[in-house]
C-alpha cells in the first residue's frame, strides 16, 4: 500500500516507537491520527508532525485523547476518525505499559489488579483497536492490483519469547499479541486487510532513558550486532516497509539486532 494520501491511526503515538512511526508516516504523506491517553503530549507531537510534514499535510494531523483499555474511549476515537476522514487504511498499535513485578513479593502473591491492568492495555486494548480499525478498513474500495483495503501492525516485544524476571504480566500480554496475529490475519484476509506483528528488542525510548547507564551498557552487550539499543527511527522504517510491501502478512518480525536476554 502506498502511504501518501492514506489515513493512518497510531496508538501510543505521543511517545517512543509510536511517535517515531507517526512522524515517518506523516513525512510520507499520510493523514495521521495520533491516538494517546496523554492528550497534551499528543497535541505536542501533532505540532511537531505538522512542522516536519510541511504545510501541504498540516490539515491531516489530528491528536486524539483516548485510553485503549477503555472500550467507550476507543469507540469514540474511531467514530471521530470516521467522521473526520471517512476512511482508515493503516493502523499501528504501539500503545502499551510495562508494569514490573515478580509473582511473589516478600512471600506474598502479586496483586492480581496489576496483572489485569497490563493485559487490559497491551492485549485486550490492542484487540479492541484492531477490531475497530478493521471495521473501518473493510468499507474501503479495494485497491489494485491485489484488492488491498488496509494494513494493521501490532507491536509485541522480544519479551514474548525471552521474558525476564519481573515481566510475567508484560511477557504474557506480548505473547498474546503474537498469538492473536495469525487468526486475525486469517479472519481479515477476505476483506483485503493484512495483519503483521513487530517484536522489537530494546530501543532508545523513554523507558530505556530511565535506566542507569551501566544497566544500558550491560543490555547492549546482549545484542549480537550492532551492540547498541535500537533507534526508534529504525522501527518506524520497518513499519513503513511493511505497509508498502503487500506480500508481508500474517507474520511476526523481530527487530532486535539478534539480542538474547537472560
Amino acid at each position: 500500500m502506498e502511504i501518501a494520501g492514506r489515513v493512518a491511526v497510531v496508538t501510543g503515538g505521543a511517545s517512543g516507537l509510536g511517535q517515531a512511526t507517526a512522524l515517518e508516516l506523516a513525512r510520507a504523506g499520510a493523514r495521521v491520527i495520533i491516538l494517546d491517553r496523554d492528550g497534551e503530549a499528543a497535541s505536542r507531537v501533532a505540532a511537531e508532525v505538522r512542522a516536519g510534514a510541511g504545510a501541504g499535510h498540516a490539515d491531516g494531523i489530528t491528536p486524539v485523547q483516548a485510553d485503549v483499555s477503555d472500550e467507550q474511549s476507543v469507540a469514540q476515537a474511531f467514530a471521530r476518525v470516521a467522521d473526520t476522514h471517512g476512511a482508515l487504511h493503516i493502523c499501528v498499535s504501539a500503545a502499551g505499559v510495562a508494569t514490573p513485578g515478580k509473582v511473589l513479593r516478600q512471600g506474598q502473591p502479586a496483586p492480581l489488579a496489576e496483572f489485569r491492568q497490563v493485559i487490559d492495555v497491551n492485549l485486550i486494548g490492542l484487540f479492541d483497536v484492531l477490531r475497530q480499525a478493521a471495521a473501518l478498513m473493510a468499507r474501503n474500495e479495494p485497491a489494485e492490483p491485489d484488492g488491498e483495503r488496509g494494513v494493521i501492525i501490532n507491536v509485541s516485544s522480544g519479551a514474548a519469547w525471552q521474558g525476564q524476571r519481573g515481566q510475567a504480566a508484560y511477557a504474557a500480554s506480548k505473547a498474546g499479541v503474537i498469538g492473536l496475529m495469525l487468526p486475525a490475519a486469517r479472519d481479515l484476509a477476505e476483506h483485503g486487510i493484512r495483519v503483521v506483528t513487530i517484536a522489537p528488542g530494546l530501543f532508545r525510548t523513554a523507558m530505556a532513558a530511565g535506566l542507569p547507564e551501566h544497566v544500558v551498557a550491560g543490555l547492549e552487550q546482549m545484542a549480537l550486532y550492532p551492540r547498541r539499543l535500537g533507534d526508534p527511527a529504525e522501527f518506524a522504517g520497518l513499519a513503513g516497509h511493511i505497509i508498502r510491501n503487500r506480500f508481508i502478512n500474517a507474520t511476526t518480525l523481530a527487530l532486535d539486532a539478534g539480542m538474547r536476554m537472560v
